[in-house]
């Protein structure tokens, strides 16, 4: 959500997103895809983290010892129109 605020603080100095700036956010919110431009950003794996979050509640309330505190998941760049390579010079 924190992008969106970008957006406007890009517009009122007067600069375009995409051509003078561009914005990447985080998550992937459905209103992402909807706005002006459509926002780039990092989809994260939420089905598969929820799952891996459920599994491990109930290895701990069985006693059980877990692997590592530390997991890391796979995550996605969704490219829209908000980003863009750096002009050249």
């Amino acid at each position: 959500q924190m992008a969106f605020g970008v957006y406007e603080a890009v517009r009122r100095r007067g600069l375009r997103v995409a051509d003078d700036i561009s914005i990447v956010g985080f998550d992937d919110l459905p209103e992402a895809r909807w706005a002006s431009p459509p926002l780039t950003t990092v989809r994260q794996p939420l089905v598969e983290m929820g799952r891996l979050a459920a599994r491990t509640v109930l290895r701990l309330t069985q006693g059980e010892e877990i692997e590592s505190p530390r997991v890391e998941l796979a995550t996605e760049l969704v490219v829209r129109d908000s980003s863009a390579r750096p002009a050249a010079g």
